[in-house]
């Protein structure tokens, strides 16, 4: 078993005045190994968003299972060891600020899972420099842009020391540069070893994973690598999602008769596919 395992997972939400029910997620299963980055895309009403949070256990499956490192996520007697397993973190970072200094948010959540007092600042460091923002243990979080804020959450979750890290559409509130830290700190989580899971409408952030689920109407329409999902037009326009831009003019150029030998999926690929045309 992975360190994460979905089996015929069913989630339906009910409302109960109007009598009704919206099936959100339909019958999904896979498997993630320890230390993989993988990329849940879809557009919004997907049922990716939905899905992320069975991972931390904040959803309990309609029918079907989730297993965290080996736990069911219905097991209540082990939510907390769920959640210390899965991080979160959320598309709004205001949202999880509960402090008025950086340093105090953090060490908010090692105190409320009974960290030694003694450890505590250390860890508040080092969950710091892990995102690279170490000298702001001192500042307000209301005064720091959009990605240092997304930052500072990240960095309360890892205080924790999670094995997955989810990020929930974190990147969504963000401007350009903000997305590029939160990036690169995914990046850097890859290279320790983390599970990064990262649920996103953005097709260019998903050309970073080991592996991409594709979902469409609660269900996982594709699995592959990147290059596999996102380089298929036809898959890419049934899950109502536009192909990153080298993949859109590759296929301009094919259907005017210039043929790149292969399909590039980055701009630093298409540079040199191009290069290699002329």
């Amino acid at each position: 078993m992975g360190i994460l395992k979905i089996k015929n997972l069913i989630h339906d939400y009910i409302d109960e005045e109007e009598d009704s029910k919206f099936r959100a997620i339909d019958n999904v299963s896979f498997d993630v190994e320890a230390g993989q980055f993988i990329t849940i895309l879809g557009h919004n009403g997907s049922g990716k968003s939905s899905l992320a949070k069975h991972i931390n256990a904040l959803l309990m499956p309609t029918e079907g299972s989730v297993w965290i490192d080996g736990i069911e996520t219905t097991n209540e007697e082990r939510v907390l060891d769920i959640r210390q397993t899965a991080g979160m973190v959320f598309q709004n970072p205001d949202n999880q600020f509960v402090s008025s200094l950086v340093e105090e948010d953090i060490a908010f959540g090692l105190e409320n899972y009974d960290t030694p007092i003694d450890k505590i600042p250390q860890k508040v460091h080092d969950a710091l420099g892990l995102v690279g923002m170490c000298g702001f243990e001192k500042r307000a979080p209301h005064t720091l842009s959009g990605g240092q804020k997304q930052r500072v959450a990240l960095a309360g979750v890892l205080a924790m020391e999670p094995d997955i890290v989810v990020f929930d559409e974190a990147t969504s509130m963000l401007d350009p540069i903000g997305r590029g830290e939160v990036l690169k700190s995914m990046k850097e989580l890859k290279r320790l070893g983390k599970t990064v899971i990262a649920i996103t409408h953005y097709v260019e952030e998903a050309v970073l994973a080991d592996k991409v689920f594709l979902m469409n109407q609660g269900r996982v329409l594709a699995c592959g690598t990147a290059r596999e999902i996102l380089t298929d037009r036809r898959l890419m326009r049934e899950a109502g999602l536009i192909p990153p831009f080298p993949v859109r003019l590759y296929y301009d150029l094919w259907d005017n008769g210039i043929y790149l030998e292969r399909c590039p999926l980055t701009n630093q690929e298409l540079v040199e596919e191009l290069c290699r045309l002329n």
